[in-house]
């Protein structure tokens, strides 16, 4: 090998791996309410949202938009303080928009947001692909086996804490997580997550849409907890859950918190 070979070589390392990016599920094509909502959720949580690398799905739109209002789109995006980084893969004409417009294509997005066959779009203020914040669970969880669902499969991490700015990912697995996790740490799972000591950070459970994905922590301090895209950020952990044991599910797209 030459000497320009060598030094092309160790120009650079590329990789591609797992990455937290948001999805902005466009519902109506309205830029100023767009910028309206996204100020608001990045006011609520902005740890969370504040610069926030998302993605633009364009695919429960009646019709694409012109290029002119993707544009207009992309940037109440980052007026409102969000970093748009893409579209969510859909049909060839959303592959000929985002070539267009020089924008790569999110292809991860697409099963987990696909609309059901013959659901229509519905006409409601554009927000980010989450739940709102529901009230904390106060019934009695469902029943559910700790052991079992941390089937032999599950990816485990044991020993060191996971640090900030440290993220963990099983990908079409449970992850389960014998030390803490702190603040500004990520863990995510395509499948369930079990966390044996305190979660201080995110726990993102059924990454590719599973809702019937869970979290089981033994020492609840999270900054946000997410199930296939159904999310709570905590400013303040309430009373009752905070240094607890809990799990969290999702009942009917909310996301419940329950102790154990």
């Amino acid at each position: 090998m030459n000497a320009r070979a060598e030094s092309l070589e160790a120009a650079c390392d590329l990789r591609f791996g797992q990455v937290g990016i948001a999805c902005v599920r466009l519902r109506r094509v309205d830029a100023a309410a767009l910028v309206e909502e996204l100020e608001r959720r990045v006011r609520s949580a902005p740890q969370m949202f504040a610069r926030a690398a998302v993605v633009l799905d364009l695919s429960h739109l009646p019709k694409l938009p012109d290029d002119g209002m993707v544009d207009a789109l992309l940037e109440a995006i980052r007026s409102a303080g969000m970093l748009p980084v893409g579209l969510a893969y859909g049909t060839s004409e959303t592959e000929a928009l985002a070539e267009r417009m020089g924008l790569p294509l999110i292809a991860k997005f697409r099963a987990q947001y696909e609309p059901a066959q013959g659901e229509a779009a519905a006409a409601t203020p554009a927000v980010p692909a989450a739940a709102r914040t529901p009230e904390p669970a106060r019934a009695a969880a469902p029943t559910h086996d700790t052991d079992a669902a941390a089937s032999s499969t599950a990816q485990h991490h044991s020993g060191s804490t996971v640090r900030s700015g440290q993220q963990v990912y099983a990908r079409d697995r449970d992850l389960v997580v014998t030390a803490g996790v702190a603040n500004g740490a990520e863990v995510i799972a395509d499948g369930s997550i079990h966390i044996y000591g305190s979660l201080r950070g995110r726990a993102m459970a059924g990454a590719q849409g599973d809702e019937t994905a869970r979290i089981f922590c033994s020492d609840f301090r999270a900054e946000l907890v997410a199930i296939a895209g159904h999310y709570r950020v905590f400013e303040d952990i309430p009373k009752e859950f905070e240094g607890q044991s809990v799990q969290c599910w999702l009942d009917s797209g909310k996301l419940m918190i329950a102790r154990l």
